[in-house]
């Protein structure tokens, strides 16, 4: 992947793809990071266990909304994909701690500055989103007659 000089990324590699290739060879990459990263909670869960260790019942008091059972699959798959280390105690009863991985800790940098883009852009993004929505809305009753009547 390369990078032009206003800060984006072009995905095709430096000679041109031979027809009917791939043109963006990163895409099954790609898709694969935003499938982890870019759903509702994991970032939430990065960001809770940042300061450091958390144990489930904890990690599920900080992120507002989450279900036990969705907070369960989404660690499991964090935890596969190595982003969180799961701790289990021998005590009784036993104890679990959830914490990022080095990993997981290398997703931080990357998240904040999402969020950051997020808080900067959301203005502009909710505008175009009205926008949208305003052209987007079906023509009230009398202008479709008036519309199909001119024919």
């Amino acid at each position: 992947m390369s990078f032009d000089s206003k800060g984006g990324t072009e995905c095709a590699p430096a000679a041109a793809p031979a027809e009917g290739s791939d043109p963006c060879p990163y895409f099954p990459i790609i898709h694969e990071t935003f499938e982890r990263v870019g759903n509702k909670w994991t970032l939430s869960i990065v960001c809770a266990l940042k300061p450091g260790p958390l144990r489930f019942n904890a990690l599920k008091r900080r992120i507002e909304g989450i279900s036990q059972r969705i907070l369960t699959l989404t660690l499991r798959g964090l935890e596969r994909d190595g982003l969180v280390v799961r701790t289990v105690a021998s005590t009784v009863p036993l104890q679990v701690d959830y914490e990022l991985s080095a990993l997981g800790r290398s997703l931080i940098e990357s998240a904040h500055a999402l969020a950051v883009w997020g808080v900067a852009n959301r203005a502009g993004v909710l505008q175009a989103r009205a926008r949208f929505d305003e052209l987007a809305q079906p023509a009230p009753a009398a202008a479709r007659v008036h519309r199909s009547s001119a024919r």
